[in-house]
């Protein structure tokens, strides 16, 4: 391992490294206190951050205090986490319990310093072991490929070197580090593929290392050709709306497993068991993930962000009261109502204004609406009348229901009055309700 090596591996991550600033998790360990010096070495600026979990009693401060000189002697800010009460460790998962702890102390330190880039020491060997872990879980191409280089603000410029290479370093330039002898013990699945199954694999191959180094280069070059075609596939499936993301559900059936599974993935949809529920679901069905609503709207799939809310209201005031001294009552609702992709807008109801109680009012759909509309015989349910209509499950929120101060629906805008009210023959006082198409 030779120093113009590693900066050539973090040139391709961050082109000119000597104008960024750097946050290390540095434990302690020979391949992260050689990331240390290496920086050092190269006059980039950074700072260190250390945690000291208290697992392993005098051992994990000797850690602490050997990243902690390696700072006072070099000058650099150094950041310290150690674990208190407070922090409940939990019975299992001891390894993801201190991942998010960690993590979470990293990004803080990176708000309160402006620190761009978080840099690990992760390794040649690290990724020979999270490709062994991912293949036992089909994992699939993304799995395979291994941990990213670079990827979120996280540089990894030490992954193209092995163990053996680091420690060879380490020693050649005389850098101090400690050795975690929990790394030795097999009770984790990581430290059992470490300690047991990578050693057998190197002996098979004096060049296994490196083979697997080229191998992964590959998997990662057609991981991205791949992502590029499963881009323009998707493309292809997309229905345009400027509000949330439309898929052909009938055409992104007819793609392979592969390719649903890893465009739905996108959007946290990844149990490869619920993807085939997707397409077997009832019309109106809803999915949720962390992120994503997907919505079953007949052949469509609709990818609704929930983070993003549409800033609407659900009720307007229309008229307060009727003036029944013969002057003429016109209520036109243009600018009040928004335009509703596939309907037409425009509309025009007379009533009969002593059949209705006022004031008057727009409001969204409530459950139990139900009104007699003109041209049907009977009552219906608005909901049912939404069905009926073919309207798409994002277009129902966008309905307003003009209603009376009894709160009983007058019409369903633009489709339906409810006859109940409207002018006849003996009508004397009318109010007209209208909305002109927009040319």
């Amino acid at each position: 391992m030779e120093k113009f090596s590693f900066k050539n591996h973090l040139e391709n991550l961050v082109p000119n490294p000597e104008n960024h600033h750097y946050l290390l998790a540095v434990s302690g360990g020979a391949d992260s206190m050689v990331l240390a010096s290496l920086f050092q070495d190269l006059g980039l600026m950074y700072q260190v951050a250390h945690i000291n979990y208290k697992l392993r009693g005098k051992d994990s401060d000797l850690d602490q205090k050997t990243v902690q000189d390696f700072c006072e002697k070099n000058h650099i800010q150094f950041h310290l986490y150690e674990v208190s009460e407070k922090d409940k460790k939990p019975e299992n998962s001891i390894q993801l319990w201190a991942r998010e702890l960690r993590y979470h102390f990293f990004r803080e330190i990176q708000e309160q310093q402006n620190l761009e880039f978080l840099v690990t020491a992760h390794h040649l060997n690290d990724q020979l072991e999270t490709f062994i872990i991912n293949l036992s879980k089909a994992s699939g191409l993304n799995g395979l490929s291994g941990i990213p280089a670079g990827s979120n603000k996280i540089l990894r410029p030490l992954l193209h070197f092995s163990k053996k290479e680091i420690y060879e370093y380490a020693k050649e330039n005389n850098i101090d580090f400690r050795e975690d002898l929990s790394n030795k013990k097999s009770d984790y699945l990581r430290n059992k593929i470490r300690n047991e199954i990578v050693p057998l694999l190197l002996e098979t191959n004096d060049h296994f290392l490196e083979n697997f180094k080229k191998s992964s280069l590959y998997l990662n070059q057609t991981k991205d050709f791949v992502q590029k075609q499963i881009e323009e596939i998707e493309n292809k499936l997309t229905v345009f709306n400027p509000e949330h993301k439309i898929l052909s559900k009938e055409k992104l059936h007819q793609e392979s497993d592969f390719v649903r599974f890893e465009i739905l993935k996108k959007y946290g949809f990844d149990q490869e068991e619920e993807i085939p529920k997707i397409f077997t679901a009832e019309n109106g069905s809803s999915f949720f993930s962390k992120d994503y609503q997907l919505l079953i709207n007949r052949n469509e799939l609709i990818l609704v962000d929930k983070n993003k809310k549409a800033e609407t209201k659900d009720e307007l005031h229309l008229i307060e009261s009727f003036d029944f001294s013969g002057k003429p009552n016109r209520i036109s609702l243009e600018n009040m109502i928004d335009t509703i992709d596939g309907i037409n807008n425009s509309f025009e109801w007379e009533f009969d204004a002593t059949k209705i109680q006022f004031p008057l009012r727009l409001r969204k759909q409530q459950d139990g609406d139900e009104f007699f509309p003109t041209g049907f015989q009977g009552k219906k349910k608005v909901s049912k009348f939404f069905r009926d209509e073919k309207l798409s499950i994002l277009a129902r929120p966008k309905i307003w229901i003009l209603c009376d101060g009894s709160n009983s629906v007058l019409g369903v805008i633009p489709f339906r009055q409810d006859r109940r009210y409207t002018k006849d023959e003996k009508t004397k006082s009318i109010l007209k309700i209208f909305n002109e198409k927009k040319k």
